[in-house]
């Protein structure tokens, strides 16, 4: 169980460092959240399952995604890859093209987009 916890908590800490970009309007308790719920989801099936019931799992869990990206994103016009154009990822997210920045976002504004 803890080669699986720990592998899972790099990659989360991994993924986090690596994907940010798409995804900096997210509040950090809802990142913390997420991280927490897919430890206690892997330390359970590891648990009741061992190490295959985690692969299992990590495949089902990977299965939204490959759709997501590879057929409802490019559908909808947007590049599964790199989430271009922005315009039209930030409209199917929901999301203003430039929030307001308050004082306690971590994200700092673009050099070639002052605020």
């Amino acid at each position: 169980m803890i080669a699986e916890l720990t592998v899972t908590a790099l990659l989360l800490l991994a993924g986090n460092i690596v994907f940010f970009r798409f995804e900096p309007h997210a509040p950090l308790w809802r990142r913390v959240l997420k991280a927490l719920a897919t430890l206690l989801a892997v330390a359970l099936l590891s648990h009741y399952f061992g190490r295959k019931g985690v692969l299992i799992g990590a495949g089902m869990a990977l299965l939204p995604v490959v759709y997501v990206h590879g057929v409802w994103l490019p559908r909808n016009g947007v590049n599964g890859w790199t989430a271009e154009p922005k315009e039209k990822y930030y409209a199917l997210r929901g999301w203003p093209l430039n929030p307001p920045r308050n004082e306690k976002s971590r994200v700092a504004p673009a050099a070639d987009n002052p605020q």
